[in-house]
C-alpha cells in the first residue's frame, strides 16, 4: 500500500525552503559562536570566580575547544553524510549537539563544564557545515551553486561579524538571561525549520508514485531517460585529455580507496580553493576581532556604536553576494576570486589611513569598511564552486571509487575544516600583529597575503593561463 504524502511537501521540498533552511542552520551556528565570545570572560569572573590572571588563558583555551572539535569532526561528518541514506538526520543531531551545548554555556560553574559545552558546539558547527552544504549542493546542483553560496554567505556573514558586539550589548542590558534568550529563540526556529525539511530525492518518490496512481508513470519514465539521453549528447563526457589527468589508477592503496578525498589534495587546483577558503575566514574573524578594539581606541566608541560600524561592512557583502555568484556561475571562479582578493589589496591598505578624530574620521572609517564589504561579497562563493567542480571530475571520471553520491559531504566536511583553521588563525594574527606594528600596518600584511591569494587565483584557479599550461603544476 503506497504511503500517504506528507502534509506541505511541495513548500517543504522546495530548493527555496532548503536553502533558507541551511541558511538560518549555518547563521545559527556563527550567530551563537560570535555571541558568548564576550560573555565568557564575565562568565568566568562571575559564575566560576577565578583569578584576574587565570581568565585570558581560559578564555584561549575555550576558544580553542570549539577550533579543535569542529576541525576533528568535519571529516568523519562528511564520511558519515556521504555513506547514510538521509542529510537531514545528521542535520537534526547537530542541532541537538548545539541546543545541548548553548543550555551548558548558560548554567555551567565550573571550567569543565564549559569546556564540554564548547566542544558540543564545535561538533554541532562540523556537521551543519558539512551536512548543510552537501544538502545545498544536492538541492540545486553544480549550475547554480556559485549564485545560491554567494547569497548563503552574505547572509551568514551577518552572523559572524555582528554576533560579538550583539553579544556584548545583551549582556550589558540584560545579563545572562538576554543572551540566553536570543541563543534559544534562534535555536527554536531553526529545529522547526530542519524539521519540516524534505529531501528533494524523498519528496520525488511521492511525486513518481503520484504519477503512476494516474496512469502517467510509464510516460514520465520514458521522458525522463530521453532527456537523460538527450542529456548526455547535449553535455560531453570529460575530453580524453582531461579525463586521463583526473582518473585514478585501479591500482591504488587501501587508504585511498577509504579516504578517496584525501587523494584529490594533490591537484593543485583544489589546494588553491583550500588556500582561499581559509583566507576568506581570516579575513572575516579579522575584522571581527579589530573594529571594536580599534574604534575603541581611536574613538571611544562603546559596544553598541562598534556594532553600528558592523553595518558599514555588512550591508554592500550582503547585496553583492548574490551578484558575485550569479557571475561565478556564468563565468566560472577565476574572475571573480582574481578580481575580488586583487580589489582587496588596495582597500586594506586605504585602512592604515584611519586615525583618532571626530565626525569626519570616522565617517572616512565607515566608508572603507564599506569597500572591504564589497569584495568579502566577491570573495564568498569562488573557493567552494572551485572545490565542488575540481571534486565533481574526479568523481565522474572514477564512479566505482566515489559511489554514486560521490564525496561531497567529505569535501564540505574538509572545507569546514580549513574554515575553522581561519576562524582561529583570525584573530589570533591580527591581534599580535595590531599589538606589535599597529592597525595600519597590520592591513599592509592582510593586503599582501589577498595579493598571493589573487595571483594563486589567476594561476590555479579554473583553467590555466596559456603560458603556463605545459607545466605539471
Amino acid at each position: 500500500m503506497p504511503k500517504s504524502k506528507p502534509l506541505g511537501l511541495e513548500w517543504r521540498s522546495s530548493s527555496i525552503f532548503i536553502i533558507s533552511t541551511v541558511g538560518v542552520g549555518l547563521f545559527t551556528d556563527l550567530f551563537l559562536y560570535g555571541l558568548v565570545v564576550p560573555v565568557l570572560p564575565f562568565i568566568l569572573d562571575d559564575r566560576v570566580h577565578l583569578k584576574p590572571a587565570q581568565i585570558q588563558s581560559n578564555v584561549s583555551g575555550l576558544l580553542a575547544a570549539y577550533a579543535g572539535a569542529s576541525f576533528i569532526f568535519s571529516l568523519p561528518a562528511g564520511i558519515i553524510a556521504d555513506r547514510g541514506s538521509s542529510r537531514q538526520l545528521p542535520f537534526l543531531v547537530g542541532l541537538t549537539a548545539l541546543l545541548i551545548s548553548t543550555l551548558l554555556l548558560f548554567l555551567g560553574r565550573t571550567v569543565a563544564v564549559l569546556a564540554v559545552a564548547r566542544i558540543l558546539q564545535g561538533i554541532s558547527a562540523a556537521v551543519v557545515w558539512t551536512v548543510g552544504l552537501a544538502l545545498i549542493l544536492d538541492t540545486v546542483g553544480q549550475e547554480n551553486l556559485g549564485k545560491t553560496m554567494g547569497s548563503i554567505f552574505s547572509f551568514v556573514s551577518i552572523g559572524e561579524l555582528a554576533s560579538p558586539v550583539i553579544g556584548g550589548i545583551l549582556y550589558k542590558k540584560a545579563g545572562y538571561a538576554g543572551v540566553f534568550a536570543i541563543g534559544s529563540a534562534l535555536l527554536l526556529v531553526d529545529f522547526i525549520m530542519r524539521l519540516l525539511l524534505i529531501e528533494k530525492k524523498y519528496a520525488a518518490a511521492y511525486i513518481i508514485q503520484d504519477d503512476e496512481a494516474d496512469g502517467n508513470g510509464s510516460e514520465s519514465a520514458e521522458d525522463h531517460e530521453e532527456e537523460n539521453s538527450s542529456s548526455s549528447e547535449e553535455d560531453p563526457l570529460i575530453a580524453k585529455k582531461e579525463e586521463d589527468y583526473y582518473k585514478i589508477a585501479s591500482n591504488r592503496q587501501k587508504w585511498v580507496e577509504a579516504l578517496p578525498i584525501v587523494y584529490c589534495l594533490q591537484n593543485p587546483r583544489l589546494l588553491t580553493a583550500f588556500i582561499l577558503t581559509m583566507l576568506h575566514a581570516t579575513l572575516l574573524a579579522t575584522f571581527d576581532a579589530t573594529i571594536p578594539t580599534n574604534a575603541l581606541e581611536l574613538y571611544g566608541f562603546d559596544s553598541l556604536k562598534s556594532g553600528l560600524l558592523f553595518i558599514a561592512l555588512v550591508l554592500p557583502c550582503l547585496v553583492l553576494g548574490p551578484i558575485a555568484g550569479w557571475i561565478v556561475d556564468r563565468y566560472g571562479p577565476k574572475p571573480a576570486a582574481v578580481i575580488g582578493y586583487g580589489y582587496l589589496v588596495p582597500i586594506l591598505i586605504l585602512l592604515r589611513l584611519v586615525q583618532q578624530g571626530g565626525t569626519a574620521q570616522i565617517i572616512q572609517y565607515c566608508g572603507f569598511l564599506a569597500l572591504c564589504g564589497l569584495g568579502l561579497g566577491v570573495i564568498g562563493a569562488p573557493a567552494l564552486v572551485e572545490a565542488s567542480i575540481v571534486v565533481q571530475r574526479y568523481h565522474k571520471t572514477n564512479p566505482d571509487l566515489f559511489g554514486t553520491s560521490g564525496p561531497y559531504a567529505q569535501l564540505f566536511g574538509m572545507n569546514s575544516m580549513i574554515f575553522s583553521v581561519g576562524l582561529t588563525l583570525g584573530p589570533l594574527v591580527s591581534g599580535a600583529l595590531k599589538d606589535t606594528v599597529g592597525y595600519g600596518n597590520m592591513n599592509l600584511v592582510l593586503a599582501v597575503v589577498c595579493l598571493i591569494g589573487s595571483v594563486l587565483s589567476y594561476i590555479y584557479v579554473g583553467e590555466k593561463p596559456k603560458f603556463l599550461r605545459k607545466t605539471r603544476f
